[in-house]
């Protein structure tokens, strides 16, 4: 590894042009309701983007000697329910006492008038966060990619045993027959966001409503878990000292939030069109297969699974519905980012990938 002191932290960038916040209003209501936590002598309020993401707007809001951030939903949102500020802020601030990973939350908004949007902000975690490649600057030997991925897996495996009950999340959800419920949800959701340009994908709604698992465990799940939304520890980067998006966490099956993960992961086998859609350094030299994921979470937690086809197709085909959402509001002109123009191919991959694990089960 490179000297740890060298390595990048993430860094925010400009505000995109149709994504800029009133400086005035916020600054003005940042004064008023999280005052205290403010330097006396502030300065200016400077606001940068973070630009990795493509759900929620996260923006890094700077006063003298002191970093926030501040979340919000995007505009044109299709699907409200999985941008629900509120929501989001309360659960982080419900789990981080028995889960000290998550940001400490200082406030909410509800009142849209302020930026347009209901919001919340929190503390800023400095640190290193994993996107597509590590940083330039920062290298990892084998041994040290297998150890951040074996920590990580620990760190999921440490929310799916987190007590509803002492934390009050037992009330956030349904929970029982929550497999169910995310088999039709992510049906219905495609079908209502399917574009002219994208794949039927009846054979393998039909498969998944098929092949639910007789059981199912239920515990609180991140629904997001991606290199990418961890913050690392700048002397050491195989130390995750936060977990960041929140946004889809809720009472679920565990095995469907590792399942989900897995079709992010991308191995240095893996086709050049996966390679080329990751979002993460998970095909990084020492970086754990998907076989070894699963039998690491398996092995570690005591579960046995004859075969885990049903989580995998089941992640790939929400990750389908997950870009087609967002397709849908470049397709309709709800949105000018660039970034989400040819994900209308990236669904179609995978449903095809959907389709050839089928296939093998």
């Amino acid at each position: 590894m490179t000297d740890p002191s060298s390595a990048v932290v993430d860094q925010a960038s400009d505000v995109r042009e149709e994504e800029t916040l009133p400086v005035e209003a916020l600054d003005n209501w940042l004064a008023e309701h999280i005052g205290d936590e403010l330097p006396e002598d502030r300065g200016t309020l400077r606001i940068t983007q973070y630009t990795g993401g493509v759900s929620n707007w996260t923006y890094r809001l700077d006063y003298n000697g002191l970093a926030l951030v501040l979340r919000r939903p995007p505009d044109g949102t299709k699907a409200k329910s999985a941008h629900d500020m509120g929501r989001e802020f309360r659960l982080q601030k419900r789990l981080r006492p028995a889960f000290p990973h998550v940001p400490r939350m200082l406030a909410y908004c509800r009142d849209e008038s302020v930026i347009g949007a209901e919001f919340y902000v929190m503390e800023h975690v400095t640190g290193i966060i994993p996107r597509r490649r590590f940083p330039k600057g920062l290298e990892l030997s084998s041994e040290q990619a297998r150890q951040l991925c074996t920590n990580a897996l620990d760190k999921l495996i440490k929310l799916h045993q987190v007590d509803l009950d002492s934390t009050g999340l037992r009330k956030i959800a349904k929970g029982k027959g929550y497999t169910e419920r995310q088999v039709n949800g992510w049906c219905g959701r495609y079908e209502k966001a399917k574009t002219w340009n994208v794949f039927g994908a009846g054979s393998v709604m039909r498969w998944l409503k098929e092949n639910q698992p007789p059981s199912e465990k239920i515990c609180l799940v991140h629904n997001d878990f991606r290199l990418d939304n961890l913050i690392l520890n700048p002397d050491d980067p195989t130390d995750i000292i936060g977990i960041l998006d929140w946004e889809l966490a809720t009472l679920g099956n565990p095995l469907m939030d590792l399942g989900n993960s897995l079709a992010y992961w991308i191995e240095a086998g893996d086709d050049k069109v996966a390679r080329a859609t990751k979002r993460q350094p998970s095909d990084y030299p020492g970086m754990l297969t998907r076989k070894e994921i699963i039998d690491y979470y398996c092995e570690r937690t005591g579960t046995k699974v004859e075969d885990f086809a049903f989580y995998e197709v089941f992640g790939l085909f929400r990750l389908a519905v997950i870009a087609q959402q967002i397709y849908y509001r470049y397709h309709h002109k709800q949105t000018t980012n660039k970034a989400f123009k040819n994900f209308w191919f990236l669904v179609n991959y995978l449903l095809w990938r959907c389709r050839r694990r089928i296939a093998k089960a």
